[in-house]
């Protein structure tokens, strides 16, 4: 994927609005959605839809499931199943 930084509203530590992260394809090309690290959480925002239909993750749920190569496995098994 390629990764880029859309606005830095940061000082030294992330405040309440966050960082904008813009995600595509390794090309390029495509654009896959924008993340949003937040003093709370990480928020995904696929294609370009509004943040009101957003997915939300808080940092203790991103750290619970990135505990172990089991439990991300395991969540991401979870997530493909639904989609």
């Amino acid at each position: 994927m390629k990764v880029g930084i859309k606005s830095f509203d940061v000082a030294m530590e992330v405040k309440q609005k966050g960082m904008e992260l813009e995600v595509r394809s390794p090309d390029g090309s495509e654009f896959h959605g924008d993340c949003f690290e937040t003093m709370t959480g990480l928020v995904w925002c696929p294609g370009k839809i509004n943040r009101q239909n957003d997915v939300k993750i808080k940092w203790e749920e991103l750290m619970e499931i990135a505990d172990s190569d089991g439990k991300s496995k395991a969540a991401l098994k979870a997530a493909r199943a639904v989609s």
